[in-house]
């Protein structure tokens, strides 16, 4: 068995997963195979483990999203993680309403094609993230897009006051959390990342410019 499917196999295990979402993820990663030689959607070396590194990664968001939530904005989605991933996993129960934010021309071409082959029905917005104009939204994501300190000001533009905010984040988490408390009031749940030991998700609330 190939490293690649010991991955979706492990995936298929950890998610919560419709098997018509799996279907359309299965389609999401052939076309993002077939792009990848043109673009560079994610690290070259990530592509044998997809479905741990970028699927499962940006799955794991599914179970903290709040069960009345109407409408979710992705900030950064690059490839489409996590925000696509999510689109693809609730397309088939009801929502929400998916908005991804990407600046790059090409990469936002890729998620318009990806969300139509899949029927994620999301909306792609291809804009800087500060110059975008999108509603705001009950729940807002991002993964790999910037440090904390420059990420909330966009992640405040973009979220209702009751809303939350999960943020994947890497090893500097702590670093870059010290940094943004300066300049921000926010309620705080740090929650264990299934994919990255080093790695936490951030469930942000409450969150205001001091």
């Amino acid at each position: 068995m190939s490293v690649a499917q010991q991955n979706r196999d492990t995936f298929v295990q950890a998610a919560v997963v419709t098997p018509d979402a799996l279907a359309a993820l299965d389609a999401y990663a052939d076309l993002l195979i077939r792009w990848q030689v043109r673009i560079n959607l994610v690290g070259p070396q990530t592509l044998e483990t997809l479905w741990h590194r970028h699927f499962l990664d940006s799955a794991q968001l599914f179970a903290h999203l709040p069960p009345d939530t109407q409408t979710l904005t992705d900030i950064g989605s690059g490839g489409g993680f996590p925000g696509l991933v999510l689109a693809i996993m609730t397309a088939h129960q009801g929502g929400p309403a998916v908005t991804l934010i990407e600046s790059d021309a090409r990469k936002a071409a890729f998620l318009r094609e990806a969300s139509r082959v899949c029927g994620a029905g999301a909306t792609i917005i291809n804009a800087r993230v500060e110059a975008a104009e999108v509603p705001v939204a009950d729940v807002v994501t991002a993964r790999a897009c910037a440090p904390l300190p420059r990420l909330l000001p966009w992640v405040f533009g973009r979220l209702r006051a009751d809303g939350i905010a999960l943020l994947l984040k890497g090893a500097n988490w702590r670093d870059e959390l010290t940094a943004a408390e300066k300049d921000w009031t926010l309620t705080l749940a740090k929650i264990p990342s299934c994919t990255d030991t080093s790695g936490v998700i951030l469930k942000l609330e409450g969150l205001n410019p001091n």
